[in-house]
């Protein structure tokens, strides 16, 4: 990656500087880093795919989209209808397009990856049919059921909190979606690579979504500070929890209160919420940590012209959750995979940050040991990405969990009574965007189902169900009609 530094100089600067480079660096480095597909591009890899029954790429994903079916019909150059079989089954369907790691699941599974060593495109061919809906949507997709009067409750708007409300929302039910940040989106809106999701895509998806109405935003309400989850329950007939994950796992070795040593995910999230010139960066970075987040905020550190940027993990590349494509991109922006490496000390002076002493490791008798040799890595900003983990304080004992997650069953039902959950804070998942839509679609078919059954239990609003949709064949109907289509 070339860079094109600024004219006074402050490429050079050491410490945290805005500003490095100048703006038609910026706009370049924090363009759409891997550009859509032409209309010509499309229909000649549409016409690539076997269209097979029981396709592989349609089992392996985790939303169940009919891959074959969409494809095809981007091939009969009906987009509309390839959108609406992408987002039936995933209501992101435009940002999984973007961020899914597409090379572990549909495109490695695809025929013709064992046939030719090269899969059908399946992310860009999604992520054309769901652009070229939004850019000119017409009609709305679906319909919302007939109301049943029902009030749910659903914490967080990450993808599993908007997934399930827009489930809950078409069956006819009535969503307040609580987030305790000002903009919704969870990690879609402020934990994702800028160059990842360009032109506020985040923020127009969630208009889509909440196009369907019956869902109000309740942004800046926070659990536990807010409200309570008793009293989500004494107002509510059911609660979604999508809380993610809010914690920081911490380097294990003592961090000294310096400028420059931060969470990984919080450099994201002010990239993400500002422009890219106002944000500073050390003019040596040091990020720790082998995930999609160490890439991330590695990658974007040399884009924001940051002259030395390094990628520290304990262990081979091999055994990095960061896929070898994100691997890959980071090393062509210039960042340096330091593997088999540990920190063992973060260095300051004078009220300054100086870098970071690391430990060589090795695996011995099965375990990871560090070793006596010692290297000394020079930076003004070191960057922390070795996992987050959730936060279960505001639910208290109220629910079980596992490995410190929320135990649930398959369809996200808690041990607490009317309550589910699904995303990163269940137990059990593989953090993925893709998986935490499932949850929170599959928890929408669950929720409705429930509260069908018990119609006349009604907390939030009397027997209004019984009412408005069992007594109801129409709205029955199309209630069953919905559930069949989502599950």
């Amino acid at each position: 990656m070339s860079v094109t530094p600024s004219a006074d100089g402050r490429h050079l600067s050491d410490g945290l500087v805005a500003g490095r480079l100048d703006d038609a660096q910026y706009d370049q480095h924090f363009s759409d880093a891997h550009p859509p597909l032409t209309r010509a591009q499309a229909l000649v890899e549409a016409e690539r795919c076997y269209y097979c029954f029981d396709a592989p790429c349609t089992q392996i994903c985790p939303t169940g989209i009919d891959i074959p079916s969409f494809i095809h019909r981007i091939a009969q150059e009906n987009l509309r209808g390839a959108a609406q079989t992408i987002l039936e089954s995933n209501p992101l369907g435009g940002m999984c397009a973007r961020v899914c790691p597409t090379e572990q699941l549909c495109e490695r599974d695809c025929v013709r990856m064992a046939k030719d060593g090269k899969p059908v495109e399946i992310g860009l061919l999604q992520r054309f049919a769901t652009d070229a809906h939004f850019e000119n949507p017409g009609a709305p997709l679906f319909q919302r059921a007939a109301s049943t009067g029902r009030r749910i409750a659903v914490v967080g708007a990450g993808p599993a909190g908007l997934a399930c409300a827009h489930g809950l929302a078409r069956r006819g039910h009535e969503v307040f979606l609580y987030e305790a940040r000002p903009k919704l989106g969870g990690l879609n809106e402020y934990g994702l690579a800028t160059y990842k999701t360009v032109d506020q895509y985040a923020q127009r998806e969630i208009d889509w979504l909440l196009s369907i109405g019956g869902i109000t935003p309740r942004c800046d309400q926070q659990l536990g500070r807010d409200f309570t989850l008793d009293g989500l329950l004494a107002s509510h007939d059911a609660v979604f929890l999508g809380l993610g994950l809010g914690g920081v796992n911490a380097l294990g070795i003592a961090e000294p209160a310096l400028p420059g040593l931060m969470n990984a995910v919080d450099f994201i999230a002010t990239l993400r919420q500002n422009a890219p010139a106002t944000v500073p960066v050390g003019r040596r970075v040091v990020v720790v940590g082998g995930g999609m987040t160490a890439v991330d905020a590695a990658v974007q550190a040399r884009l924001l012209g940051a002259e030395e940027v390094s990628i520290v993990y304990r262990r081979g590349r091999e055994s990095m959750s960061a896929s070898t494509v994100e691997q890959d991109w980071a090393l062509k922006n210039g960042v340096r995979l330091l593997t088999w490496m540990a920190p063992v000390a973060v260095e300051g002076e004078g009220g300054h940050l100086t870098g970071v002493q690391v430990a060589r490791t090795l695996m011995n008798d099965g375990k990871l040991q560090l070793t006596e040799d010692h290297l000394h890595l020079p930076a003004d900003m070191v960057l922390k990405a070795i996992g987050q983990s959730f936060l279960p304080q505001p639910l208290g004992d109220a629910l079980e969990r596992r490995a410190g997650r929320i135990l649930t069953d398959e369809d996200g039902r808690t041990s607490l009574s009317r309550v589910w959950a699904g995303g990163d804070c269940r137990f059990g998942g593989q953090d993925l965007t893709v998986e935490a839509v499932e949850h929170g679609k599959r928890a929408a078919v669950s929720i409705d189902a429930d509260l069908r059954m018990n119609a006349t239990h009604a907390p939030g609003s009397g027997t209004a169900l019984a009412a408005a949709g069992a007594a109801s064949a129409a709205s029955a109907a199309s209630a069953a009609s919905v559930v069949g289509l989502s599950a």
